[in-house]
């Protein structure tokens, strides 16, 4: 159930977010060890952002997955700001990422929990 939500203030044309969404989408898979078919991407472009004192080029990432390791979040970290980089040329000291790891009986699917 791997959740990964970014946010830029990049305007995204359309014909480039679906490559985007498919190299994260496989990334995410990769890296968690788990089948792509539960992955979720969203990526919202054109967002109002400020960071560091200007509206440079940004990007504001969210990561759910349940069962997280800790261990994971650097290469995690490192995997994703490189895919980010490479579609969006957002330098990694512009990116934040926030990784979170919610109960099971906290995230629902198919009309059930998987608690």
């Amino acid at each position: 159930m791997p959740l990964l939500r970014i946010q830029t203030n990049i305007t995204i044309e359309e014909s480039a977010e679906q490559a985007m969404l498919t190299q994260l989408s496989a990334t995410v898979a990769d890296q968690l060890g788990k089948p792509e078919g539960y992955v979720m991407v969203m990526l919202e472009g054109g967002k109002a952002m400020f960071f560091a004192a200007n509206d440079d080029p940004a990007a504001y990432l969210e990561l759910k997955s349940l069962g997280l390791p800790q261990e994971t979040t650097p290469a995690l970290c490192a995997a994703l700001c490189e895919v980010v980089n490479q579609q969006l040329s957002i330098p990694a000291d512009r990116i934040y990422i926030e990784f979170s790891s919610p109960p099971r009986h906290m995230w629902g699917w198919n009309n059930s929990t998987f608690g």
